[in-house]
């Protein structure tokens, strides 16, 4: 069985990392629905695409190897920052955000 680091982008262009240990192509995490739901008006959840990425597959790894990458992947997408997406754990820090290059 293959497990699983996704990432789900919604119409909004916000974003939900997560992970799954059951190889089940119909999971599609567990993020806040309240979060999701006060970011779309009645009419834009009538009909919208959500798009759901593998980031990240092992047919090896552990469920802890798997839970330390989900954060690892979690912290590189930045989705714990609520500007950016829908994670809520780990708690953002702005002090987490990458310097900016230029």
């Amino acid at each position: 069985m293959t497990k699983v680091v996704y990432r789900i982008t919604w119409p909004n262009g916000k974003i939900y990392v997560g992970m799954d240990l059951t190889g089940s192509i119909g999971y599609f995490g567990s993020v806040d629905h309240d979060l999701v739901a006060a970011d779309f008006t009645p009419d834009e959840r009538k009909d919208m695409m959500i798009r759901r990425e593998i980031l990240w597959a092992s047919e090896s790894a552990t469920d802890q190897e798997v839970r330390a990458k989900e954060i690892q992947l979690i912290r590189a997408c930045q989705s714990n920052d609520p500007s950016i997406g829908y994670n809520r754990f780990p708690k953002y820090r702005p002090s987490d955000k990458p310097a900016d290059t230029n």
